[in-house]
């Protein structure tokens, strides 16, 4: 019975467009305008790690992933954190699972817990460890153009933005000519955090001479802060290298994602980020999220309690 109830979810879950594992590698290259759609359902498989059954950031004391913001005449700021992803599900109702601990930083102690839902038309729970108040709180998805930890990154960027949630359109095939952007601080800017992690922080130009798909995406939503973005995904990986987002014909934001294959997978989407680079064009504020590879672990032997409101509650600041 349990396995009726599964299938007939995910099939209604493909049927309303919604990505799970079970999205198969494409079995010949796109070519079509309309192909863009299922290269961005690839891209999203790609992003929420549903090649594995979990992946993690651990926290392995002076070496953590981390989140720096940077403004124009301000000090960067920094916080450290690690994150866990579970998409090894077959209740049939839930699709993921993703738990964020911040470990320093003005954001130390917090927890955040969303669960996303196999039902299409199911919103992600939000469940929020708030340290100073020893208490969780639950609540419905955020905006999606609302900031994350303080950063240039948003919600949608990280969370929520879904391939329905925008139309795609295949603009043809290139070589990706670029290095991926980095963040750049100067001696006095670094911090306790970042000095481990300044053997990431570089320009990463693994990507240059790949071949990828220039796919143009525009939100459904009207009068939304961009227009459209315009996206380079690798051709064979399905990596999203650089999203460039327009408003009225002008630039308005770009961010860059340095990936890597995670050893010993056999998909091609298997793969890790380095880390995210964003700035914003009016604002000239940047964000860069520093994953070490050395605290990247995946297919672990996990007890499923650790995405828990009780992981919540223990967390110690």
């Amino acid at each position: 019975m349990l396995s009726i109830v599964v299938s007939g979810l995910v099939t209604l879950a493909h049927a309303q467009n919604m990505v799970t594992r079970a999205l198969p590698y494409p079995s010949a290259p796109f070519t079509h305008p309309e192909d863009g759609r299922a290269i961005a359902d690839q891209v999203y498989f790609v992003n929420h790690f549903f090649a594995l059954k979990n992946f993690s950031w651990e926290d392995q004391g002076e070496r953590i992933a981390v989140l720096i913001n940077k403004r124009p005449a301000y000090k960067p700021t920094t916080n450290t954190l690690e994150r866990h992803f579970n998409s090894d599900y077959s209740d049939g109702e839930i699709r993921a699972m993703d738990l964020a601990i911040f470990r320093s930083g003005k954001l130390d102690g917090t927890g955040i817990l969303i669960t996303d839902y196999l039902d299409p038309n199911r919103s992600q729970l939000y469940t929020l460890w708030l340290p100073v108040m020893r208490k969780t709180r639950r609540f419905a998805e955020p905006n999606h153009n609302e900031v994350w930890g303080g950063s240039v990154f948003t919600y949608g960027d990280i969370y929520l933005r879904r391939p329905q949630d925008e139309t795609h359109t295949l603009l043809g095939t290139e070589t990706f000519q670029d290095c991926l952007r980095a963040l750049v601080l100067h001696t006095d800017e670094h911090t306790r955090w970042t000095q481990t992690v300044k053997d990431v922080m570089h320009e990463d130009c693994t990507a240059q001479g790949r071949m990828v798909y220039k796919v143009k995406s525009a939100p459904v939503r009207e009068d939304w802060w961009y227009d459209e973005r315009v996206v380079y995904i690798d051709t064979q990986t399905f990596a999203d290298y650089r999203s460039e987002y327009f408003k009225n014909g002008a630039p308005v934001k770009t961010l860059d994602k340095a990936w890597y294959a995670l050893k010993d997978e056999t998909d091609p989407r298997a793969l890790a980020w380095r880390y995210w680079y964003a700035k914003d064009v009016e604002t000239q504020n940047e964000g860069m999220a520093v994953v070490p590879p050395d605290v990247v672990r995946w297919n672990q032997d996990v007890n499923p309690s650790l995405w828990s409101e009780r992981t919540l509650r223990r967390i110690k600041r």
